[in-house]
């Protein structure tokens, strides 16, 4: 009974111990990524990015299409301050709160969107060390349509339908292993 309660003890404490460190994850920014994925031995995921619409998500927000909507819809802020909107065209949502100095609002929809915040998986990943990458909060690239729902859906003023295979293949990418 001693050794019961003191393997579901550990249990729990491993549970709030990695449960704690992936939350504390802060975002890093996609250029950190590039280093790795923009050629070569990393593939070319950066790459495939750097020309999506993703990239420019933020930028989108600076025009005058985005400044009349947002006055359509009443804010009280420019669409790039607006929580409403730097919630699907900023990586975490463009809160000043759980990113890095390496991290900037202006590179739009990142990696990280998908991959999860980078902070406690880069260096392990970076030496190439997939399963301690996945502990530490790397979330693999499935395809997953759920998470390109959240934004990609009917409360966007701009929707206009989505197609998840067709949008899928226009930022589909692998990494050399």
């Amino acid at each position: 009974m001693r050794t019961t309660r003191f393997v579901l003890a550990c249990m729990v404490m491993f549970v709030l111990v990695v449960g704690t460190s992936l939350a504390q994850n802060k975002f890093s920014g996609a250029k950190m990524c590039a280093a790795c994925h923009k050629s070569g031995k990393g593939g070319t995921a950066f790459a495939v990015w750097e020309k999506s619409a993703h990239a420019n998500a933020y930028k989108t927000l600076l025009s005058e299409e985005a400044k009349k909507i947002a006055k359509e819809k009443g804010l009280k802020v420019a669409p790039h301050e607006a929580p409403e909107c730097l919630k699907c065209h900023v990586t975490g949502g463009g809160t000043a709160k759980n990113i890095e100095a390496s991290f900037k609002k202006e590179e739009g929809v990142t990696c990280e969107a998908c991959h999860g915040a980078a902070s406690g998986y880069k260096m392990l990943h970076s030496k190439g060390d997939l399963a301690k990458s996945k502990e530490a909060g790397l979330i693999k690239g499935e395809k997953n349509e759920k998470a390109c729902v959240t934004c990609h859906n009917s409360e966007s003023p701009t929707f206009k339908g989505f197609k998840f295979d067709t949008e899928w293949a226009k930022i589909a990418h692998t990494a050399k292993k």
